[in-house]
């Protein structure tokens, strides 16, 4: 299927690896320009000459923190005008919720929620006045069935959902449209970090809970960032323009309601 994209510009953030670089390389390979941002400057590079390599397109990338006013202008000033965006950042430390001050939820907010509606405001009205727009935020499963050691993700994300969810209807009739795409269990660096404590809790190794984790999922496996490429790809398509204000749950079944 050709998704349309060849010639659009893309601004991925948080995507030196994991699921942001999933999706820029599932967007390259569609032809679009994309400019990656992440912390790492080194592992940016190499990321990013890891795509020109498979795709041939071409890919800017901007060193430094998303979550903050400087890492966002320095950015948009490399993307000004993307036709898409695809908002993310790396999620909070586990924990229990009595150990957290307000410091330790200004952080949270700031990355998942406040940076990615900061990035939204910056470009949505151009995406309007260009009559093309895709904005895909990377949020979390836990968005649909809370996880209890993640109550900062919880919280943070939970109230990026409630904003989207009022602005995607605004936008859709000027063909810019606003989705989350919200992973469950991802083979990423992430989901090694966050089995640490749970790990050792069990008497188990990191490797041997996740191995178990991924057992007990319906799919009997963890996603890749490829398969999530690919839906973030789509999301962002021609064919998708009456998808607009979704949570797309990719869990390989875990969750286990009707709706």
């Amino acid at each position: 299927m050709d998704l349309g994209l060849s010639g659009r510009r893309a601004l991925v953030c948080a995507a030196s690896k994991g699921l942001g670089r999933g999706c820029a390389l599932a967007l390259a390979r569609e032809g679009v320009a994309v400019t990656i941002t992440a912390r790492n400057a080194e592992t940016l590079e190499r990321t990013a000459e890891e795509i020109r390599r498979a795709t041939g397109a071409t890919v800017t990338t901007v060193a430094g923190d998303i979550a903050t006013e400087a890492g966002r202008a320095a950015a948009l000033a490399a993307c000004p005008e993307p036709d898409i965006l695809v908002t993310n950042a790396g999620g909070p430390p586990p924990g229990d919720f009595r150990a957290w001050d307000r410091d330790a939820w200004i952080r949270a907010l700031d990355a998942n929620m406040l940076a990615p509606i900061a990035l939204i405001q910056a470009t949505v009205d151009g995406m309007i006045d260009r009559t093309f727009g895709r904005i895909v935020n990377i949020t979390s499963g836990s968005v649909k069935a809370p996880i209890p050691h993640l109550g900062l993700s919880n919280g943070a994300r939970g109230g990026l959902t409630g904003f989207v969810a009022g602005l995607a209807r605004q936008t859709v009739r000027h063909g810019v449209t606003i989705n989350n795409l919200l992973p469950g269990p991802f083979d990423t660096d992430r989901i090694r970090g966050n089995a640490g404590a749970l790990a050792a809790k069990a008497g188990l190794s990191v490797d041997a809970f996740l191995e178990a984790r991924a057992r007990e999922n319906p799919a009997g496996r963890f996603g890749t960032p490829d398969e999530f490429g690919a839906a973030c790809a789509f999301l962002c398509s021609q064919h998708a323009g009456f998808i607009t204000g979704q949570n797309l749950l990719m869990d390989g079944g875990a969750y286990p309601g009707t709706l």
